[in-house]
């Protein structure tokens, strides 16, 4: 290694101690790693039922975190000219260059989500190992590296992410997860697109800056606002399916009330699409979708 290229492969920064640890950890977005990993969990708890194994729930989660974290990481990396280019994410380390741009990030993240990986593979089985890697290929690589800077439906497909999820976690609490378990990863698959959307259409000036073709640049605001609403209506009317087949009652009143508040927010969204609606639209989406896990959770706890 020559030492032109070990100065590329690690931060570079005159920043306090303190900031750069926060900038280090910012690389792995920890506030998706934990959304994430939270929803490993509700799957899990969708096939296990009121009698989970704490052990490997915990492993789990720490699994899906890592991998999420891996992404995440890497998406950074690869996105640092487009960040740059964006008043949201310009002041990001690899936008700024206060880290290096050498070939030693992308060998430390994979061995993150390889180390992720192999504990998932460990500890509960290779299917579960398998969709921890496939929720973070999806979207470090086919959303990020293949899709982003191509196709307005880059965030329908990067959806997928958030589907394995689910699916590692139903499959880590036994081989055959259930259909509720694989109705809860579609409505993961569902829900991307009308949450991310809602962002999108505040941050279009940003996106047409940087050249992305997300929804809002390539159709308008307008269009993009009656696909948010229309999505979330298919959305909602998915929610409920799972209560069909064993969540119970405690599920079907987070998915009735999470859906909505969701929707009233599309709706308002619609008649008036703004940034300030577009954000409030966006946090609605964070909040149907935490009522949601959690009522998976407890109904599965309740009722297992």
């Amino acid at each position: 290694m020559k030492p032109a290229d070990a100065a590329r492969a690690v931060p570079v920064t005159n920043a306090p101690a303190h900031t750069r640890v926060g900038q280090f950890i910012g690389l792995f977005k920890p506030r998706i790693g934990l959304a994430i990993a939270y929803t490993a969990l509700a799957g899990f708890a969708a096939a296990a039922g009121a009698s989970p194994d704490p052990r490997r729930a915990s492993v789990l989660f720490v699994a899906v975190l890592l991998a999420s974290g891996a992404a995440g990481a890497f998406n950074q990396y690869l996105e640092r000219d487009l960040d740059a280019r964006m008043e949201r994410t310009r002041r990001r380390p690899f936008a700024t260059g206060e880290f290096g741009h050498g070939w030693g990030w992308p060998v430390f993240f994979s061995a993150l989500l390889l180390g992720a990986v192999g504990l998932a593979a460990a500890t509960t089985n290779t299917v579960t190992a398998l969709f921890v890697f496939l929720g973070a290929f999806t979207y470090g690589v086919v959303y990020t590296l293949w899709l982003k800077r191509r196709t307005h439906w880059n965030i329908v497909v990067g959806g997928l992410a958030g589907s394995f999820a689910v699916l590692a976690g139903a499959t880590a609490a036994g081989p055959h997860p259930g259909i509720a378990a694989w109705l809860l990863a579609g409505i993961l698959l569902l829900w991307t697109p009308s949450h991310f959307w809602s962002l999108a259409i505040a941050l279009r000036r940003d996106y047409a800056a940087a050249a992305v073709p997300m929804l809002p640049v390539v159709r308008g605001v307008d269009a993009t606002a009656r696909v948010v609403l229309g999505n979330t209506v298919v959305l909602v009317a998915a929610t409920l399916l799972p209560a069909l087949f064993g969540m119970g009652r405690v599920y079907l009143a987070t998915a009735v009330l999470g859906g909505a508040y969701f929707l009233a927010g599309s709706v308002r969204l619609i008649r008036n699409p703004t940034p300030a609606a577009a954000v409030a639209n966006f946090h609605a989406s964070l909040i149907q979708l935490g009522l949601l896990l959690t009522g998976v959770i407890a109904s599965a706890a309740l009722n297992g």
